[in-house]
């Protein structure tokens, strides 16, 4: 009679452990489809501003979230196979597919986070440079075209105030025709419209484009970093739940 009931136990706690494991693969892909949605996201919207950047930290930390929530995908199949078929050597795969993909998602996030407690100094010592150096010169398209979008989507101009301009190569060059700041800067978008950088003309941003695409690529770290972490975290539940089950399987096999 305590065998019967000791059996009767393990089958029932096996049971709870697959319809653990199914509600976990559920949330599983819906975390893999936030974290694949977060990283196209990243590199999609205002993509143009990669350019701008020293180091390419942002974009790695955008593909491997990709990468990563393209595996959940493949993952969450092998989980529900293992969890229906109940084989030791499809459980190890799963468990092992969840370790990596839990490493990926922890190296994405801690990534943002490094980068985004150095985001304010890059920018900094970085983008006025790149600005005044490359705008409109040979070989620069990207740059030039990253730069007009910046200043036209953020309202600014120049990367601290509309001065940094008098001192760049394309304003001191006869490309500029006399403008004082290029036309991406202006209000209204008119032919030759840089000549006059009076405010009713301009944009003048206190803090210049550094305060504004400071701000935008910090939003964009910190969703990477808590969506990376949080999907991760939600993925050691499912360690945990395969392991169980694994075990229950190893004493009960039937």
């Amino acid at each position: 009679m305590s065998t019967a009931f000791k059996d009767d136990q393990g089958d029932w706690l096996t049971v709870c452990l697959k319809y653990l494991l199914f509600v976990f693969n559920f949330l599983f892909w819906v975390g893999g489809a936030a974290v694949l949605g977060v990283g196209v996201w990243t590199l999609v919207e205002k993509s143009d501003y990669l350019s701008l950047l020293a180091s390419s930290t942002f974009a790695v930390s955008a593909y491997i979230l990709i990468l990563a929530g393209s595996l959940v995908v493949v993952t969450g199949f092998v989980g529900c196979c293992a969890v229906i078929r109940e084989q030791k050597s499809c459980l190890s795969t799963y468990f092992s597919c969840l370790l990596v993909i839990f490493l990926i998602e922890l190296v994405a996030g801690v990534l943002a986070y490094v980068y985004y407690q150095r985001l304010s100094d890059e920018l900094k010592q970085h983008l006025n440079q790149t600005m005044s150096e490359n705008y409109k010169q040979p070989g620069a398209e990207a740059i030039t075209l990253a730069v007009d979008r910046l200043q036209q989507d953020f309202k600014c101009c120049g990367s601290n105030n509309s001065g940094d301009w008098r001192q760049s190569v394309y304003i001191e060059s006869p490309q500029s025709e006399d403008r004082l700041v290029p036309d991406s800067c202006c209000k209204t978008i008119t032919p030759l419209c840089g000549l006059r950088d009076h405010p009713s003309n301009i944009y003048k941003v206190e803090g210049g484009c550094i305060t504004k695409l400071e701000q935008f690529l910090a939003d964009h770290l910190l969703v990477i970093g808590a969506v990376g972490i949080g999907v991760a975290c939600l993925q050691i539940c499912g360690m945990v739940f395969t392991c169980c089950l694994y075990r229950r399987i190893k004493i009960d096999p039937y």
